[in-house]
């Protein structure tokens, strides 16, 4: 007698579907590639601004606490309107923001031009993300997440190299003028094809705007994801802000020879996204998660002590860490879309945007006071030291993140409608 093996039937794709991932990939590429186009410029940019690491450390968290602060006073409200009218909101101020910062000229305007973008840009990931949980369903958030996340490979890919390759002919400003010029199509893109996202709006919130963030932030299960999310950043980002100064002055990189880098790292990040997101949705994402944390820990202690090598080499290293980057995006993403119930993921989602972005600003700023560089063409010492401060922190988000894997496992057993939800046709898929 033949064992029937029992399966969770996951609606395909719908044509809708497609172009709501294809939106929020084109926002995510450009929110991503202003966020990430400072770590390319920051050798050139340090140069031509005379800023220390300290100051260039604060000029990449005053972006990343301003959107922390805005996620958390925009938390309460974020489950009482249309999402679509949300993320239209502030993707305008984004990109406001990012003209004044291809406007700035001193080091003044430029804190102020990345405080203004930060404030709006911030929101934006935590309005998607909420916006990916109330149309799919779990089991195929995997590979929503890995094609979301291809707009991570393709601000490497395209925005990155063209932005300096402009950088070099232009000065560094004109990148974020590329960058808004972009955000301006996707706005209208939006507006024009992105139906209402207002299902959340059936079930009434009892509490006030303020009662309901401090009941997001009270609930416990909620903390966990929240401190996962937050490890996570703080050791995604200490080594971005340096890694084009590391490249250049340690490891004897030219500044020609950067948007060849970043492309190669790109195109392999995005052949991997979308295999990490199927795989995702194949295989225990926990599982996946601690072999990319493995993977990446590693590469990172070999990278951080390496000296002048050839560009074929860091080439090779380079891609190593995009792919262990990579296969804990995805995974980490997907469980925590999990944890929040559906009257809750606006508030969750902009909480954890929160304070992934304020871990990020502390992260820059912390290896802003260990990396030294004694003037603007020696080598920077104690690079090597953030990436042990990584490892560290990568083996606590390891347990962490197992917490939210077990916490995730026993909803679905005890809570009944939360497992309904997740295996009926998602809102949206009829459109």
């Amino acid at each position: 007698m033949k064992h029937k093996q029992s399966t969770i039937l996951v609606p395909p794709f719908t044509g809708y579907m497609k172009l709501v991932i294809f939106i929020l990939a084109a926002t995510q590429f450009t929110v991503i590639l202003d966020f990430m186009i400072m770590s390319p410029l920051g050798d050139l940019m340090m140069k031509s601004l005379s800023l220390t690491p300290a100051k260039f450390g604060w000029a990449v968290s005053a972006y990343a606490f301003s959107a922390g602060i805005s996620g958390l006073l925009t938390a309460g409200f974020a489950d009482r309107f249309d999402r679509k009218k949300l993320l239209l909101f502030f993707y305008s101020g984004f990109i406001a923001g990012t003209v004044f910062c291809g406007l700035a000229h001193s080091y003044t305007a430029l804190i102020t031009a990345r405080i203004i973008t930060g404030l709006f840009g911030g929101v934006i990931g935590s309005i998607s993300m909420a916006i990916i949980t109330d149309i799919f369903v779990l089991q195929q958030r995997g590979r929503v997440m890995g094609f979301i996340q291809m707009g991570f490979g393709a601000s490497q890919v395209l925005g990155l190299p063209i932005g300096l390759y402009l950088a070099n002919a232009w000065g560094w400003e004109a990148p974020f003028l590329m960058v808004a010029a972009l955000a301006i199509v996707v706005a209208f893109i939006i507006f024009f094809y992105l139906q209402p996202v207002n299902k959340h709006l059936i079930v009434t919130q009892k509490h006030s705007p303020l009662k309901h963030l401090l009941n997001t932030v009270y609930r416990k299960d909620y903390r966990i994801g929240f401190t996962a999310t937050a490890l996570l950043s703080i050791g995604g980002f200490m080594m971005m802000p340096f890694g084009s100064a590391f490249a250049i002055n340690n490891l004897k990189i030219t500044q020609e020879d950067l948007p060849m880098l970043f492309m190669v790292s790109g195109v392999s990040s995005l052949i991997v996204m979308p295999l990490v997101g199927k795989l995702s949705d194949q295989i225990d994402k926990f599982t996946l998660f601690a072999f990319a944390s493995l993977w990446m820990m590693g590469i990172v202690v070999f990278y951080t002590n390496l000296s002048a090598i050839p560009l074929w080499s860091v080439v090779i290293i380079n891609i190593m860490m995009m792919i262990g980057i990579t296969s804990r995006m995805i995974p980490s993403s997907a469980l925590t879309s999990a944890v929040p119930d559906m009257p809750d993921r606006g508030a969750f989602m902009s909480i954890n945007s929160s304070l992934q972005q304020i871990a990020g600003g502390v992260a820059a700023a912390v290896a802003g006071s260990i990396v030294v560089q004694k003037d603007k063409t020696s080598p920077l010492e104690h690079y090597n030291l953030v990436g042990y401060v990584v490892v560290i922190i990568s083996l606590i988000s390891l347990l962490l993140l197992y917490r939210v894997k077990l916490m995730i496992q026993k909803k679905a057993v005890f809570n009944s409608a939360g497992e309904a939800e997740d295996k009926t046709v998602p809102a949206g898929s009829e459109l």
